[in-house]
């Protein structure tokens, strides 16, 4: 099956690109979720469109993107969770939660849908987590969880 994105996927491709996948993936997760579009002949012109548009916007986001990984990988993001005493978190910590801690710390302002958290934070002490700030650039960044006073 044949489909457009309309929002990036991890591990499928971003927004605009053009996808082949299996018929239940598309018919069953993706479509459902407005996460992609059936491919028509029309919207392949949309499509062109849109990547020459990105194209000429890429090379100047590259170079964002890079200082912005040099100003992220710099300090840990420090954040304040409930605990119990054993250092267990009462919930986890979401990617929404690190975007707001990282534009509260530094000012930066990242998607919390960039964020890939490897396996739930849900206990206190430091952990690396990835940013994807552009498809060429990815950061890590160290979060550090303590407990709320």
């Amino acid at each position: 099956m044949k489909l457009i994105l309309t929002q990036e996927v991890s591990g499928l491709g971003s927004a605009g690109e053009v996808v082949e996948v299996k018929d239940g993936y598309g018919r069953n997760f993706l479509l459902p979720r407005s996460l992609a579009t059936p491919w028509t002949k029309g919207g392949q012109k949309q499509v062109d469109d849109i990547q020459r548009a990105r194209r000429k916007r890429e090379i100047a986001s590259v170079e964002e993107a890079q200082s912005l990984r040099a100003s992220l990988q710099e300090t840990p993001v420090r954040l304040a969770a409930n605990a119990g005493q054993g250092g267990r978190l009462f919930g986890a910590i979401t990617p929404a939660d690190v975007a707001e801690a990282v534009q509260a710390s530094t000012g930066k302002d990242i998607d919390r849908r960039k964020v890939e958290i490897g396996r739930p934070i849900k206990a206190l002490g430091t952990y690396t987590v990835t940013v994807r700030l552009h498809p060429d650039v990815q950061a890590s960044l160290d979060v550090e969880v303590v407990p709320s006073a």
